[in-house]
């Protein structure tokens, strides 16, 4: 029962999903029953706080609705935070035992995280590898190719991070910066441009031939979403350091970014290497639905005792069509 209450003070207070200022307390400090500090957030309403003495006092979950209620906090939304927590944490128990599947099969996963700045791709990949084996698992966000890198082909520093036996790979963008990313910021030639995209089909079809499963998302935002949560950062001191220049000129450079993603989609999508666009303006339905394609993707043991369905939704995720119209 304390536990339960605990969660659903944790779902009030979770600074990452609220932004009105009535957050105390982190969710591990929450969870754990640590002394809170109220200073390490601002709180522009002292009636919205709950405290680790008030919790320490309910005896039930009436007590605790009626203290929300009392302190003028969304019980709808709370609830909502809750169930998307159990539905998550039933969907990685699934990731751990397709992780151990991986393993003990010799697999290669290589899973492409794509999308326009602030689409939430850093903030899936952590749902996604919050449980699993880190000595089998890695996450690849490579830096701005050095000037010996520069001199290489295009797609060598990328083949150093495929997936070994036992091993699932995460690319917090991948070598589709050239398609979308380089050239809308000049930072290739048109010549390198074309290269690539001739090169990319063939490149995967090989890593596939050879046996590497490999994931292509595509994080789908809109225009006044991604616009939402540059605003949102910058007023976070915890998030600020995800901006950058590039993300200042994302907006005006919004119609540019279409028509490079919309290219890139026509040049790239096949049969064995299909674009999945996940729609992302809601962050808890993408990762959840995202976790949900890759789980369905594999055949790993012990799929058919999962506690959930393991087959994302199709209003969130869908494999690219050219006839379909797309949020970006």
């Amino acid at each position: 029962m304390q536990d339960m209450m605990n969660k659903s003070a944790s779902a009030a207070c979770n600074p990452e999903e609220h932004d009105n200022g009535m957050m105390v307390f982190s969710r591990e400090t929450t969870l754990l029953g640590h002394q809170n500090s109220a200073a390490a957030v601002p709180v522009s309403d002292t009636a919205q706080v709950l405290t680790q003495g008030e919790l320490a006092r309910l005896k039930s979950l009436k007590q605790l609705l009626e203290l929300l209620q009392a302190k003028a906090l969304d019980v709808g939304k709370i609830k909502s935070r809750l169930d998307y927590e159990r539905e998550l944490k039933k969907l990685q128990i699934e990731l751990v035992k397709m992780q151990r599947w991986v393993q003990e099969k010799n697999k290669r996963v290589a899973i492409l995280i794509e999308g326009r700045d602030a689409a939430g791709k850093g903030g899936t990949i952590r749902r996604f590898t919050e449980y699993l084996n880190p000595r089998a698992m890695r996450v690849v966000a490579l830096p701005v190719p050095t000037e010996e890198e520069r001199g290489q082909w295009y797609f060598q520093r990328y083949i150093k991070q495929l997936p070994n036996r036992g091993e699932v790979v995460f690319f917090d963008r991948s070598w589709y910066n050239r398609a979308v990313v380089e050239p809308v910021n000049g930072f290739c030639t048109q010549e390198q441009y074309e290269r690539f995209m001739g090169q990319v089909p063939e490149f995967e079809h090989m890593l596939c031939e050879d046996g590497i499963t490999l994931i292509k998302f595509w994080f789908s935002i809109s225009k006044e979403e991604q616009v939402r949560r540059f605003r949102t950062r910058a007023k976070n001191p915890l998030k600020q350091w995800k901006l950058s220049p590039i993300d200042g000129k994302a907006q005006k450079l919004w119609d540019a970014y279409t028509t490079y993603k919309e290219s890139m989609f026509s040049r790239t999508h096949t049969a064995f290497s299909p674009w999945v666009i996940v729609q992302a303006n809601n962050k808890r339905k993408a990762r959840l639905e995202s976790i949900r394609y890759v789980l369905s993707s594999l055949d790993y043991e012990e799929r058919n005792t999962a506690e959930t369905s393991l087959y994302p939704d199709p209003n969130i995720v869908t494999r690219y069509q050219r006839s379909a119209s797309h949020v970006d």
